[in-house]
């Protein structure tokens, strides 16, 4: 994903949105802080809460199907070195 730094190319509309007096102080403190207009700091948050939702439901679908990706990913990596060790003999480097 490319998310525009610092002006408005790629941005197609322009829409009013209303927010309270802090959220937009600290909208605008970040954006400077950043070096972004405020409209590319606003279209980055916005677009990083949406990535958040759509992992976040992935995520929650991932446990609600059982499945255990982090233990998979262990028993692979546990499997490769077994393979290593067969074949390179136990301490030996491997070459790449």
């Amino acid at each position: 994903m490319v998310i525009p730094m610092g002006n408005l190319s790629g941005m197609t509309a322009k829409v009013t949105l209303s927010f309270s007096d802090e959220t937009i102080e600290e909208a605008r403190r970040f954006a400077k802080r950043e070096g972004l207009s405020l409209s590319a700091w606003m279209d980055q948050a916005a677009r990083e809460k949406a990535l958040r939702e759509v992992f976040t439901a992935h995520a929650e679908a991932v446990a609600r199907a059982g499945l255990d990706l982090e233990s998979a990913a262990l028993a692979d990596a546990q499997e490769v070195a077994l393979v290593d060790d067969a074949l390179f003999g136990g301490g030996r480097p491997r070459v790449a």
